[in-house]
């Protein structure tokens, strides 16, 4: 009797009680890093935009003599002729590049090259990643070349010419077009890594099993496969579709904005960073910022309904001691 209590109270020391035992902290200084990293590099930088639009901040007010004018800046914005357009813009190039390139194409690609050989698959994989490594002004000046009017432009003169078509400069004939291929070919090998890497990590028995069931390709697609992929999903539509609203320096380099092709990063970047007379308009900048912020989280929102975001996230219905 006296040495099962002893052995009891040996092992009470050894495995307190969960309520004697001492709060674990660890957990903070693990995130602490990174707590801080999105503080001062994510969360500031928001605080400050947003101040900094209820200002009228520019090069004539300077840093010092500047004033707070509430929304003024906003209904400015609103007040702007050409604000709808610049909008509905925005959102077409944000739509079809996505649907197309980013998510479209990288899906296509990735199940593709996970149903040929390893090493071709890896080959063709690593060739689209040829337009993300390539230097914006390089890859810009690619597409100027292969759309240029004859004897310099490829399509043009190879393809369009000897049919017949247009032999002049096809980025002023079809801006909108241009804008989309250019960035979603370099979108679309982001989308392709995690899709990739997702669809690899499914279990080999799973699909061994579908293989000896008769699933046909388009049905382990469609009932094993995509079902796997709605983290990645997620994950890659809402990035692509925050980088889209937010990218601007492809179509700077390509058309510079002309051709009704200056979505609202660039019209941001041009009115606070870019004006052709000197006047950097930094709150006007600052607040068509941060309305693009406005349109990001409302599409995050809406994708995170979507995906059922909750069922993603359910807790495990196991206790874990």
């Amino acid at each position: 009797m006296e040495a099962s209590k002893s052995l009891s109270g040996l092992l009470s020391k050894i495995f307190p009680a969960r309520s004697q035992r001492k709060p674990n902290r660890a957990w903070f200084w693990f995130l602490l890093p990174s707590a801080l990293i999105m503080l001062i590099f994510y969360f500031l930088p928001v605080v400050l935009t947003v101040l900094i639009s209820l200002t009228n901040m520019s090069t004539i007010t300077g840093l010092d003599r500047w004033s707070w004018v509430g929304l003024e800046n906003y209904r400015r914005i609103l007040g702007y002729p050409d604000t709808i357009r610049k909008f509905w813009l925005t959102l077409r190039y944000v739509l079809f590049t996505l649907v197309f390139f980013n998510v479209g194409m990288a899906l296509v690609i990735s199940l593709i090259t996970t149903h040929i050989p390893k090493k071709a698959g890896a080959f063709f994989r690593a060739v689209w990643l040829l337009p993300r490594i390539t230097p914006v002004v390089v890859y810009a000046f690619m597409w100027q070349i292969m759309a240029a009017a004859p004897p310099h432009g490829i399509i043009t003169s190879m393809i369009l010419a000897p049919l017949g078509g247009s032999t002049t400069n096809l980025i002023p004939q079809h801006p909108f077009l241009f804008i989309v291929l250019m960035n979603g070919f370099v979108g679309a090998s982001f989308g392709m890594i995690i899709f990739t890497s997702a669809i690899e990590s499914i279990r080999k028995d799973i699909m061994v099993s579908s293989l000896v069931d008769g699933a046909s390709i388009l049905q382990r697609i469609r009932y094993i496969i995509l079902p796997q992929l709605k983290w990645p999903m997620l994950f890659v539509t809402t990035y692509q579709t925050l980088s889209l609203l937010t990218s601007y320096e492809h179509i700077l380099v390509l058309t510079g904005g002309n051709f009704n092709t200056e979505v609202w990063a660039l019209w941001s970047f041009n009115l606070a960073l870019n004006s052709y007379y000197g006047n950097f308009q930094y709150a006007m900048g600052a607040a068509i910022t941060t309305m693009l912020v406005v349109v990001g989280l409302v599409f995050s929102l809406v994708y995170m309904r979507y995906f059922r975001f909750d069922d993603l996230v359910q807790e495990p219905k196991i206790d874990v001691l």
